[in-house]
C-alpha cells in the first residue's frame, strides 16, 4: 500500500508498529511524531520512521492513516486537536490504547464529521520501553482489539487491517464496553493487585527486613507487572475506573469467603477453592498470546562452582540464542540454587531448552 502513515507516540507500540508497516509496506512513507526528540532521532536512526515531523498538524492534515501511540489522556488530547484540522477525506485514525469507551466517546467528535475513527488496543507489550525495544515479532498471534464505531463500512475495517498486516496478529472486534470490561479482569485489576500484594510486602518488610531476600524468587515473579509504567496505570485505572470498582467489590465478596472458609477450619472447602482455581489455570492457553506480556522464563537447577554462568551462557552463544535477562535467585520455594533465562519468544526458550538439555543435562522448568 502507498501513502503517507503519521505515528504519534515513538514508544515500544509506536516504534513496533512503524516496523510492521514498513516491513510489510515498503513504498509507503512513515512520518513519526513525539515529544521526546531523543526518540524521535533513534526512530529514524532505526529505520522505523521515514521522516520527523515538523509540525502535528501538517503532518496530521497530510496523512492517510493516523496512528495515536500515547498514554490514554493524552490521546483524547489529540483526537480534540485532530477534530480541528482540514484532514484528508479519507484518512484512518487508530489509537493503541489499553481502555476504549472513553476514547471512543471523545473520538465521537470524528465520527460525526465523517472520519473514519477505529479504536484500537494491541495486547502485547515488553519488560523494555521506549523506540529503542520496538521489534516487528512484538505482535505477532497477539490480540488487536478493534472498536470501530457503529456504521464503519467493512471497507474501511479491511483497510486498516490491510495496514496492520505486518502485525500477524489476530484481529478482534468488540464494542467499546466489552473492551473493557474484557481488558479489566485479565490486566488492568490484576496490575492493582500486584501493586497491592507488593505494598503488603513493603510494610512486612519494614518490620522485618529479611523479608526482601525471601521474596526474591516467585513473589517476585508472581508481582512483576507491579514494575510497570506507574503514570501509564494511573491513567488506565482512572479511565477504566467504573469497572475497576465493580471488580473490587467482587473481589471483596471473594476475600470474605475464603476468609471465612480459614475461619472455621473447613478443609473441603478450602481444598475445592484450591483446586477449582488450580482447574481454570491449567486450562488456560499456554502458548496464546494475552492481556500481559508473556515472560518466556527458563528455570535451570545449576551446580555452585566458578564459572557455570559463563559456561550456560556459552552454549546459547554458540547457537546463536538471544537472551533478554538473566539472573540467580537466592532462594525460590521447592528450587535451589537457580539460574532465570529470559527470552524474547517460546521459540528461543524452546531452542535454550533443547540446547542445554543436550550439552548439560541440567535440570530445568518453565514458569
Amino acid at each position: 500500500m502507498k501513502g503517507k502513515v503519521f505515528i504519534v507516540g515513538l514508544g515500544l507500540i509506536g516504534g513496533s508498529l512503524g516496523l510492521c508497516i514498513k516491513d510489510k509496506h515498503p513504498e509507503a512513507t512513515i512520518i513519526g511524531y513525539d515529544l521526546n526528540v531523543n526518540e524521535q532521532r533513534l526512530a529514524q536512526t532505526r529505520g522505523i520512521i521515514d521522516e520527523i515531523s515538523d509540525s502535528f498538524q501538517l503532518d496530521a492534515e497530510s496523512a492517510d492513516l493516523i496512528i495515536l501511540s500515547t498514554p490514554v489522556f493524552q490521546t483524547e488530547i489529540l483526537v480534540k486537536q485532530l477534530s480541528s484540522f482540514q484532514l484528508k477525506r479519507n484518512v484512518i485514525i487508530t489509537d493503541t490504547g489499553s481502555t476504549k469507551e472513553q476514547i471512543m466517546k471523545t473520538a465521537s467528535i470524528l465520527n460525526n464529521k465523517g472520519i473514519s475513527f477505529i479504536g484500537g488496543h494491541p495486547m502485547a507489550g515488553s519488560h523494555k520501553s521506549g523506540v529503542s525495544a520496538a521489534k516487528k515479532i512484538l505482535f505477532e498471534n497477539a490480540f488487536y482489539l478493534l472498536t470501530p464505531f457503529e456504521g464503519t463500512t467493512k471497507e474501511v475495517k479491511e483497510e486498516l487491517c490491510e495496514w496492520l498486516q505486518g502485525t500477524s496478529a489476530k484481529f478482534v472486534v468488540v464494542n467499546p464496553r466489552e473492551h473493557d470490561e474484557l481488558t479489566g479482569v485479565v490486566s488492568h485489576f490484576p496490575h492493582v493487585i500486584a501493586a497491592s500484594l507488593v505494598h503488603q510486602a513493603k510494610f512486612s518488610n519494614e518490620k522485618n527486613p529479611v523479608l526482601s531476600r525471601l521474596a526474591a524468587g516467585g513473589f517476585r515473579d508472581i508481582t512483576r507487572i507491579a514494575s510497570s509504567n506507574p503514570v501509564m496505570w494511573k491513567d488506565i485505572t482512572l479511565h477504566n475506573r467504573e469497572v475497576l470498582l465493580h471488580l473490587m467489590e467482587q473481589w471483596n465478596e471473594e476475600m470474605n469467603l475464603i476468609q471465612q472458609m480459614i475461619y472455621t477450619g473447613n478443609e473441603e472447602a478450602i481444598q475445592q477453592y484450591f483446586q477449582e482455581a488450580k482447574s481454570f489455570r491449567d486450562e488456560l492457553p499456554a502458548k496464546d498470546k494475552g492481556a500481559i506480556p508473556s515472560f518466556y522464563d527458563l528455570y535451570i537447577d545449576v551446580p555452585d562452582y566458578p564459572g557455570v554462568i559463563s559456561e550456560v551462557t556459552g552454549y546459547l552463544a554458540e547457537e546463536r540464542i538471544s537472551l533478554t535477562n538473566i539472573r540467580i535467585l537466592e532462594t525460590r520455594e521447592d528450587i535451589y540454587g537457580v539460574m532465570v533465562l529470559s527470552f524474547q519468544t517460546d521459540g528461543d526458550r524452546e531452542r535454550a531448552r533443547t540446547c542445554l538439555n543436550h550439552k548439560t543435562g541440567y535440570e530445568m522448568f518453565l514458569a
